[in-house]
């Protein structure tokens, strides 16, 4: 069984969507989400630097174009299973038919747009807490006031909120931790970003979901959700809900997963899987950063994937 998985926040670099320029169409492409996006995608993966690029309005429309520019070039009809992290999910919504790519683009600039503008009601930030005893990192994020916004597994837990309970969290970390304060704009996936949640909304009413043509995970708790209105409904609600990455990977585990193809910019989401999923039945893993791992990527699916037979499906939400 084959996932294929598209990135979130974080994973950009400057020019990483250069290469792609040598395939036919992605300028026009590119260019044409741009209009509905609100940004210019071409600037923006090309020429702008890491501090254009790190800006959230930005930033998540610039990802999820990526994800599903280079899916274009797959052959998804082989493909089982989909799963984003946090904006990765509407390119994750996308490829598994509950969204049009115009749709994903649309409510991915509309993302940005709002969850930068809820960063800038009042300071907030995020630390990467990395090691440690899992239930003493989360008692020691609610002691300071914060919020655990991203359970990534691998030993890794972000704890966001207002600046000064960050560093408190700094100065008595838990014990065999290690804090790495994030370079972001505010306090996602946390009640701080209520604003953006309410403005997501009213975007994503005017949008008609079809039902996902394969099985597609949910960041909320890791389950397969088959009803393309709930899935909708809880990529609205994960602007201020945690993400549960750690569930998304068991149930990767549990469901068997021999391949895993990350889609660009690629690399984080591969690197927590290849820390989780370990020993005898780890998946084979590839990253899709260029056109020059496109053959990588279709040999991936080619032995991974399930050709001519129907996605399975697992209970969902609806």
């Amino acid at each position: 069984m084959l996932a294929v998985l598209s990135p979130g926040q974080g994973s950009q670099k400057p020019g990483f969507l250069t290469p792609w320029f040598d395939l036919t169409g992605t300028e026009e492409r590119l260019r044409s989400w741009s209009a509905l996006a609100g940004v210019d995608l071409v600037h923006l993966g090309t020429v702008a630097g890491a501090d254009e690029i790190k800006d959230t309005a930005r930033t998540q429309p610039l990802l999820v174009a990526a994800a599903l520019l280079a899916a274009e070039h797959l052959p998804l009809h082989d493909v089982t299973l989909t799963v984003g992290h946090s904006v990765g999910e509407l390119g994750a919504a996308a490829l598994a038919g509950v969204l049009s790519a115009e749709a994903a683009i649309t409510l991915a600039g509309a993302r940005g747009r709002e969850m930068a503008a809820a960063c800038a009601l009042e300071p907030t930030g995020m630390a990467a807490v990395l090691g440690g005893d899992p239930d003493e990192v989360l008692a020691a994020i609610a002691a300071h006031g914060l919020h655990p916004a991203n359970r990534n597994g691998a030993g890794q837990i972000v704890a966001a909120g207002a600046l000064d309970g960050l560093d408190k969290l700094a100065a008595e970390p838990p014990a065999k931790t290690r804090i790495i304060r994030l370079q972001v704009a505010g306090a996602f996936h946390t009640p701080y970003m209520a604003p953006a949640e309410t403005a997501l909304a009213t975007v994503a009413a005017g949008i008609t979901p079809a039902d996902p043509a394969r099985i597609l995970l949910s960041n909320l708790d890791g389950s397969a959700v088959d009803d393309g209105r709930e899935m909708v409904r809880r990529l609205v609600r994960q602007v201020t809900a945690p993400v549960r990455w750690d569930l998304c990977m068991r149930t990767l585990a549990d469901l068997g997963v021999t391949g895993v193809l990350e889609l660009p910019p690629a690399g984080t989401l591969a690197g927590l899987v290849k820390r989780e999923l370990k020993g005898d039945g780890a998946p084979e893993i590839v990253t899709l950063n260029t056109p020059d791992d496109l053959p990588a990527a279709r040999d991936l699916i080619t032995r991974h994937g399930t050709p001519g037979q129907p996605p399975a499906r697992t209970g969902g939400q609806s």
